[in-house]
């Protein structure tokens, strides 16, 4: 990995030359600083495979924080066999009745493994707890055990990485907002995001109570500014980077062998069902 990533993020204390008078980061220079951070996802993918590491990266976050396109900007480069992204579904009654954080385990990682929940058990401490779904002693319950538990997916030999991404109140508005009106994001707006999004203390209340009793020193949380979206994702997936201890493999010299000769092979005439050309030229 490069100097430059190799530094931490939370220590920087100005922004890049790169960053545009308002503040945001041009397009031009995110996709190049991402096709960077592509470049080291794909080492650290080689290096997961070849030394057996197993990874946990857990998302939380606001409704509109981002966390699906952070995401996507990790895994878009890379194996979906190594970097496994797991979005769970509500509990079915069946895990309803099971130990809490039973149906979270068994999507841990094995050797060779990147495991990204997009949501976790932290469901207990947020939505949950808002929203009425599990009492105020369950929610207890949870945040006492959580540590430990985290403390022994770690000791099992898991790199564990908790990231909390915060937007403002405004610009969360201005999300949703958008969902509503852009046929595309439709599918991002559930009605518990409407109902969520009238309880914005009562979430920091619970997102307040989740830090002080989990935010430990072996497993804690960091939390990703999020109102810009590019620059959340840079800072994020540099910080990421920084705390797992790979090391790029050697890439090996590869050349395309030589193809075939057609020998006696003919093209067929083949009524082939072509789709049309729809598109127009410029």
């Amino acid at each position: 990995m490069s100097k430059k990533h190799k530094t931490a993020p939370d220590t920087e204390s100005h922004a890049p030359a790169v960053f545009r008078a308002d503040g945001k980061l041009s397009r031009k220079a995110y996709e190049k600083a991402l096709t960077e951070l592509h470049v080291e996802l794909v080492a650290l993918q080689r290096w997961v495979q070849e030394t057996g590491a197993k990874i946990c990266i857990i998302f939380e976050g606001r409704d509109g924080a981002g966390k699906g396109g952070t995401i996507k900007a990790i895994t878009e480069r890379v194996s979906p066999r190594v970097f496994r992204v797991i979005a769970l579904p509500a509990p079915t009654e069946r895990e309803k009745s099971q130990m809490y954080i039973q149906r979270y385990i068994q999507h841990l990682p094995a050797a060779g493994e990147i495991v990204i929940f997009d949501r976790s058990w932290y469901n207990r401490a947020g939505v949950e707890r808002v929203m009425g779904f599990c009492s105020e002693a369950q929610t207890e319950r949870f945040l006492q055990m959580a540590p430990g538990i985290e403390r022994a997916i770690i000791d099992s030999g898991v790199i564990l990485l908790k990231y909390w991404l915060e937007v403002t109140p405004e610009e969360q508005t201005r999300r949703l907002d958008a969902r509503i009106h852009d046929g595309r994001k439709l599918w991002k707006l559930s009605p518990m995001d409407l109902k969520s999004y009238s309880r914005w203390y009562d979430y920091s209340r619970a997102r307040d109570a989740m830090f002080l009793a989990t935010d430990t020193a072996w497993a804690p949380w960091y939390v990703v500014p999020s109102d810009d979206k590019k620059r959340a994702r840079l800072n994020m997936i540099r910080h990421m980077l920084h705390h797992i201890p790979y090391k790029a493999p050697k890439r090996p010299k590869i050349s395309l062998p030589k193809r075939q000769k057609p020998g006696d092979y003919v093209e067929p005439d083949y009524p082939f069902k072509l789709i049309p050309d729809s598109i127009a030229a410029s």
